[in-house]
């Protein structure tokens, strides 16, 4: 058993938004002693996935959801599941979008390094759009689409 100080370490959260996640409903089967919450392998567990939705881009009411849809039991598998994949879709895309900033990026320094090599930006001028190293031209192409 963990207090809700410990908790709040080993997830980098403040006490409060524990506290609430538990006014919220979020952990169903805490145990309390003296009022005291005490949070199981459970709440661990449990708390592990609401981070993991949280970074996904669900919002608290809908993993609220997601947490009554698990105490009904085996009826909600198919709603579960399209849950997750609708938040596997939905990052899945963020980190397209990601990967054209970081390439976009890695182009940028390699164009700068280049510039700052030669003195002037003739050179890398000359490479465009199709004559960069092979790992910079992937990064060129795909940044801009």
């Amino acid at each position: 058993m963990y207090t809700i100080g410990q908790v709040s370490e080993m997830f980098n959260l403040p006490v409060s938004t524990l506290r609430y996640y538990d006014k919220e409903g979020l952990f169903p089967f805490m145990q309390r002693a003296s009022g005291i919450r005490q949070f199981s392998d459970t709440e661990i567990a449990a708390l592990k996935l609401i981070e993991c939705l949280k970074k996904s881009g669900l919002e608290i009411r809908d993993i609220k959801q997601f947490m009554e849809w698990c105490q009904e039991g085996s009826r909600t598998y198919e709603l579960r599941k399209q849950l997750f994949e609708r938040q596997k879709a939905a990052v899945e895309k963020e980190m397209e979008k990601m990967q054209e900033t970081l390439d976009m990026l890695t182009f940028k320094c390699f164009y700068y390094e280049q510039a700052i090599k030669d003195g002037n930006e003739d050179g890398i001028h000359s490479m465009l759009p199709d004559k960069l190293p092979a790992n910079i031209q992937a990064a060129y192409d795909n940044s801009h689409k």
